[in-house]
């Protein structure tokens, strides 16, 4: 159980560790995330709309799964066994998809890996939540999205140097290296402490009626659920780098030097929401979000993308772990799971949308036509955001 001295401690021991699983699992998924969508194109010949159904499916899947197991997790007073099987079920996926013959068994694999996702983020996030004074919570996401992100910086490099020291034309045998990581994320999970929670009687449980959501939170959920129908999936930027001239290698560089950014930029934009609350930060993140699918939509030249890329990573380290943070805020403290699984539940669901529309509008009309939509989406959902209710915690 954390002491009240942890809790004043945003990188207490519980921290820590959920920083480390995420450290070592997001090696593991970021190895494979810039090379399997040119395995599928390349290898398997999946169609560019084959590849926004793929990864909208798969997000959606978790997605769903966020606010079940984040409402099955306050219940119980729970979270460590949805953090441990969920993170296994990932690393189970990584070999699968080197065994697939078609575009077909790389769904299956990748709605297995995001299953394992869908368990585990609304209760881990919770547990971190639960292991600090609310007054740090911007903090501690921070330094959590930061190991997180630090682990899709190193994924990317471990990928190059397989690239240069094996070989290009074999992509398969990647997916199976890329399970190690994702097994010591899972044994390092094994060993968090969580503290006792009481567990919610039926009768207190959430109604689950929309009228029963506070209106800030419910405004919140929409706004971002707009945002998110037009926020596709990250591969449609490696792809449109690929396709731009970038070596398979070049691209994965760009990717790390994006992560990079994203992880160092976190704590720091985590901690300054703590002082100047979420709303700021995420109504930046949005501006920033569409300057950069305008710039893509435009981009041709190496440079370019480097840009755009660490650009990027701004709006990323502005938004995802304030994003959560915020919605915590909002929330009933006793259902800060369910709260930051439903988060998940309608940015996912809203994500398969965008990613097969996105493909759709690159097959049909190019690529410019995918991140103009990205960027109106964007926009739009940023005046909204300014009139949703502050955070309590907000100092302006």
């Amino acid at each position: 159980m954390e002491s009240q001295t942890d809790k004043e401690n945003p990188l207490n021991p519980t921290v820590v560790q959920l920083g480390l699983v995420s450290l070592f699992a997001d090696i593991s998924s970021e190895m494979l995330y810039p090379i399997t969508p040119i395995f599928l194109t390349s290898v398997l010949g999946a169609s560019m709309a084959s590849l926004g159904l793929i990864e909208g499916v798969a997000e959606a899947l978790a997605s769903l799964l966020k606010t079940y197991a984040g409402r099955w997790s306050d219940r119980t007073g729970k979270r460590k066994p949805f953090i441990v099987f969920g993170y296994g079920l990932t690393a189970l996926a990584k070999p699968l998809i080197g065994f697939a013959g078609s575009w077909t068994h790389v769904l299956f694999a990748r709605g297995l890996d995001r299953t394992g996702k869908g368990l585990r983020g609304g209760p881990r996030d919770a547990l971190i939540s639960d292991a600090v004074d609310k007054k740090y919570w911007g903090t501690a996401f921070g330094w959590h999205r930061a190991m997180d992100t630090l682990g899709a910086a190193i994924g990317p490099i471990l990928a190059i140097l397989y690239l240069q020291y094996f070989s290009q034309s074999d992509l398969r045998a990647i997916f199976f290296w890329a399970f190690l990581p994702g097994l010591v994320s899972v044994l390092i999970a094994m060993r968090v402490k969580e503290a006792t929670r009481p567990v919610v009687k039926k009768a207190e449980t959430w109604s689950w009626k929309w009228s029963d959501l506070s209106a800030p939170f419910r405004h919140y959920l929409l706004v971002w659920t707009i945002f998110s129908l037009a926020n596709s999936s990250d591969v449609f930027l490696l792809m449109k780098t690929k396709q731009s001239g970038v070596s398979l290698t070049g691209t994965i560089w760009i990717y790390c030097f994006y992560n990079l950014i994203y992880a160092f930029a976190s704590p720091s934009l985590g901690k300054l929401s703590d002082k100047v609350g979420r709303k700021p930060l995420l109504l930046f993140g949005l501006l920033i979000f569409a300057l950069v699918y305008l710039g893509f939509s435009f981009a041709t030249e190496i440079w370019q993308f480097w840009i755009l890329f660490g650009v990027y990573g701004i709006y990323m380290a502005a938004t995802d772990g304030v994003g959560k943070a915020f919605a915590v805020d909002l929330v009933d403290p006793r259902e800060k799971a369910t709260g930051v699984g439903m988060l998940g539940t309608v940015t996912g669901l809203s994500t398969l949308v965008a990613s097969v529309v996105a493909g759709m509008l690159w097959d049909q009309f190019g690529s410019s036509a995918t991140f103009f939509f990205g960027a109106s989406g964007a926009l739009l959902a940023a005046i909204l955001l300014f009139f949703v209710k502050r955070s309590p915690i907000s100092k302006s």
